[in-house]
């Protein structure tokens, strides 16, 4: 099994024909995903060969998703058109709207984001690189590549952490990643893939990644304490960040004790979460929890 994203995902591209929609198109197929059709208004009708693979381009998602029965939609269109493509993809009921795009305007976040909740469509990201279920589907920018299947959940805030982590833990494998974004607003938190991995019954165990900044490792922490009985290992990037600067893509600025690496290390470690300093520590640490079957 998996969460939000199986081998039954049937995914559509939203911006396909771009530059990066292209290439990402072709890393995904590649990767044995089943992707059904790209959507460009402009381009309706055309189909574009990806390696003998034929995938249609439909003027629209609902038209694509009565085509071919489409759940799940990837963006991959410039920030100033974010907003009208996920809000497009909501009011058609897609299932799953995996927004790439970075740079997207916090008020279009919001505005697209309420939308998506109230039409019933889950939205990951904005300024994410998507998820995988390694072996069976893979929906945004993530390396097929790096891992394989295996009984790991993973959700992270970073792109590149999300990476290092399959990396190092390539020899056990993952059942999900879940890279969420970084960005002030975002679609899926952390509690709610903790919530998904703990009703999985393949993910034995769930590395938590997050960053400075904000209070969504605190409040995940609390969510652990009261509702996750899996073993969880965290990572928080940033331990070294100087207050009250404005550090990397997230915008994230450390206030006092707040939003410090310290201080959500310590909402974790207090609801039982073991906590690496670094990537390849807290790599440790699970290797460290399935050996002793925690």
């Amino acid at each position: 099994m998996a969460i939000h994203l199986t081998k039954e995902s049937k995914i559509l591209v939203q911006g396909m024909t771009g530059g990066e929609g292209m290439k990402h198109t072709r890393r995904m197929l590649a990767a044995g995903t089943n992707v059904v059709g790209g959507v460009n208004p402009r381009k309706a009708g055309r189909t574009v060969d990806f390696h003998d693979r034929p995938v249609p381009v439909f003027g629209s998602v609902a038209e694509g998703m009565d085509a071919t029965g489409a759940d799940v939609t990837v963006v991959f269109v410039p920030p100033a058109f974010t907003k009208a493509a996920v809000t497009e993809a909501a009011d058609a009921g897609i299932g799953l709207a995996v927004v790439i795009t970075e740079g997207v305007p916090v008020h279009d976040s919001v505005a697209f984001l309420d939308r998506a909740r109230k039409r019933g469509t889950r939205v990951i990201g904005p300024n994410c690189p998507g998820l995988i279920s390694p072996g069976q589907s893979n929906a945004g920018i993530i390396p097929a590549d790096i891992t394989k299947p295996g009984r790991i959940g993973l959700v992270s805030k970073s792109g590149t952490l999300t990476y290092q982590l399959m990396y190092e833990l390539r020899d056990i494998g993952f059942s999900t990643c879940v890279g969420i974004g970084g960005d002030p607003v975002v679609g899926t938190t952390h509690i709610d893939c903790l919530a998904a991995f703990q009703e999985d019954p393949d993910t034995d165990l769930i590395v938590l990644i997050g960053e400075i900044g904000g209070d969504a490792e605190e409040r995940a922490a609390d969510y652990i304490r009261d509702h996750v009985t899996k073993p969880v290992v965290g990572y928080i990037a940033g331990f070294t960040a100087p207050e009250g600067r404005t550090m990397g893509h997230a915008g994230a600025i450390v206030s006092g004790s707040s939003g410090t690496a310290r201080a959500k290390q310590q909402a974790l470690e207090a609801a039982g979460v073991r906590v690496g300093r670094t990537p390849t520590e807290t790599a440790r640490q699970v290797l460290s929890v399935l050996d002793s079957g925690a």
